[in-house]
């Protein structure tokens, strides 16, 4: 029990900055991080945040940290607006609060599908890696999706499902991120938003 006290004693001093204050500790799983460049948008977007200190950025993992003070706590919803704000997409999302509480957000298991598995292909406009994690994220956000891989070069979406889900629901929630599919278009409004370098050639039919 002694030993359980200290652990806990040490986690909270460990939590408090160079001036007392208690801190959060933020980690986020992003895709779409290609470059410094990246790197420094996702920064900038985060500084909105006026109080945030510790920002640190893994090119390689796209792991992205950051302390903020627990007394004005932020939200995983507020995290991941920011990062999709930014033009990028959060994969997983883990708070540690300063009292020592856990909360996270990890992209949905899709281990309890069980059932015939169908595959299908269809086009989806897009050009990069920031575009290739934003279309994934979207069509496996729908439940019955086992697995969905955009290639930016062929610009082709290849999808498994289980049970009798709608490929049409699936190119409506791509649709709703920005990205035109053979059956659905964007927003214009949703597309605008889009990372300049996000902004495909659209058909004007």
């Amino acid at each position: 029990m002694k030993n359980i006290f200290l652990i806990l004693v040490g986690f909270m001093l460990f939590s408090l900055s160079a001036n007392g204050q208690a801190k959060d500790n933020y980690t986020i799983k992003v895709d779409g991080l290609g470059c410094p460049f990246c790197a420094y948008g996702l920064e900038k977007k985060f500084k909105e945040f006026e109080d945030i200190d510790d920002v640190n950025i893994e090119m390689e993992t796209g792991v992205f940290t950051f302390t903020y003070p627990s007394e004005n706590p932020l939200t995983i919803e507020q995290v991941e607006s920011q990062v999709d704000a930014a033009g990028y997409t959060a994969v997983s999302t883990k708070i540690v609060r300063a009292d020592g509480s856990i909360e996270e957000n990890k992209a949905p298991s899709k281990e309890e599908l069980v059932g015939e598995k169908k595959e299908y292909e269809f086009k989806v406009s897009g050009n990069c890696g920031m575009c290739k994690a934003r279309i994934e994220k979207a069509a496996n956000s729908i439940q019955g999706v086992s697995n969905a891989e955009w290639n930016k070069k062929s610009k082709v979406l290849k999808l498994t499902i289980v049970g009798d889900l709608s490929i049409l629901e699936v190119k409506k929630a791509i649709s709703t991120v920005g990205h035109d599919t053979d059956e659905t278009k964007a927003n214009d409004g949703i597309y605008e938003k889009l990372p300049g370098c996000c902004h495909y050639e659209r058909d004007e039919n």
